[in-house]
């Protein structure tokens, strides 16, 4: 393990597992959190050299988030969207706004989120941007927008009539402006992770104008990169398996049942093997053995968060029992990202382990 990754570690299992609770319920404390994460410099690990760095490989990066994964789902879920914010700048084509913005990003002078999943969406767009003279304009609804009142603005994604999509910044803030105007609504009541403050956006001939545009993408560009990331995004699902671990490790200190003991190593060998695949995964494998891999991370958080709420035994229905968070925070980390093949594929596996006795 790298200097690094030490480093992370020991924040996020001293210092902020130990809040996780909290951090889960209260937008505030959640807040803090990540300005600890940006007061560090971890807010844009894969952010070029040229920009300052550090231009974390993708295997630290992939282990950073797995590692906050399991110290707190809610703080994973937030921090990743401003990571994702800085790489999709990073790989735009607005060389003016990267070195505006890039250099502000690895802390907390430049903080944003996304919101980009419509462009998932089959049927009509749900958010339409037509290129007039002075640069885009945009209408329409975004479903998913995290981090309301914590991120300031956001990169958001919307599609053009010949089927490319435009990015651009735009505020996380009721706005109006040069004859447009953006809305959002209250932050929705969710079953885990409402703390990280999701909204809807309403947009009216919201002007995107050059400086703020990040890139325009060719059609089909967001199915392309969901189909890269399909193992990627598991890691998140590892944490959460590693954080139900814990769980189940800890009940065995507390009680000394052998069979906890077993079930704590049982667990832990799949997930080293899980952790494996999902490393050894790549654009040569096959399509079907990706979305298996992924699948199988899923299914494998699903089950070690079940395992700390048995092993719990009747604490864990307690409201702030570590167990029911994770168990929760499973939930989340089985549906982000999600495309149709990843949720055919995570079903698939589901059905496959029913109707037996053994």
């Amino acid at each position: 393990m790298s200097s690094f990754l030490a480093e992370a570690e020991r924040w996020l299992l001293e210092e902020v597992r130990p809040r996780a609770n909290l951090l889960d319920i209260d937008p505030d404390a959640l807040g803090e959190a990540l300005g600890e994460q940006a007061a560090r410099g971890w807010m844009a690990l894969k952010r070029p050299v040229e920009f300052g760095g550090p231009a974390l490989s993708e295997s630290e990066f992939r282990q950073f988030q797995e590692l906050v994964a399991r110290a707190s789902g809610a703080l994973a879920f937030l921090q990743t969207q401003h990571q994702s914010a800085a790489s999709l700048i990073a790989k735009g084509s607005n060389e003016a706004l990267k070195h505006e913005v890039l250099p502000k990003m690895h802390g907390a002078d430049r903080l944003m989120g996304i919101g980009f999943s419509q462009l998932r969406r089959p049927g009509p767009p749900l958010l339409r941007a037509s290129a007039t003279a002075d640069g885009y304009r945009l209408s329409g609804h975004v479903p998913w927008v995290t981090g309301w009142s914590i991120f300031p603005e956001f990169v958001i994604g919307a599609a053009l009539p010949d089927g490319e999509s435009v990015f651009g910044i735009v505020p996380l803030v009721d706005s109006e402006l040069h004859g447009g105007e953006i809305r959002f609504s209250p932050p929705m009541q969710l079953a885990a992770m409402e703390s990280a403050q999701t909204v809807t956006a309403e947009l009216d001939n919201w002007l995107l104008s050059p400086a703020h545009i990040v890139d325009v993408r060719p059609p089909g560009w967001i199915q392309n990169n969901d189909q890269i990331n399909v193992t990627l995004q598991g890691h998140f699902a590892l944490g959460c398996a590693q954080a139900g671990i814990d769980v189940v490790s800890e009940n065995f200190e507390k009680r000394g049942h052998e069979f906890l003991a077993r079930t704590r190593d049982a667990l832990s060998a799949e997930l080293v093997a899980c952790r494996e695949a999902l490393a050894g995964s790549s654009m040569e494998i096959a399509d079907a053995d990706r979305l298996q891999r992924r699948a199988w991370a899923i299914d494998l958080a699903a089950r070690c968060a079940h395992a700390a709420v048995v092993s719990s035994a009747g604490a864990a229905n307690s409201g702030d029992h570590p167990a029911q968070r994770i168990y929760r925070e499973a939930l989340v980390f089985s549906v982000s990202a999600q495309t149709t093949s990843i949720m055919e594929a995570t079903l698939e596996r589901l059905v496959a382990r029913g109707d037996t006795l053994s």
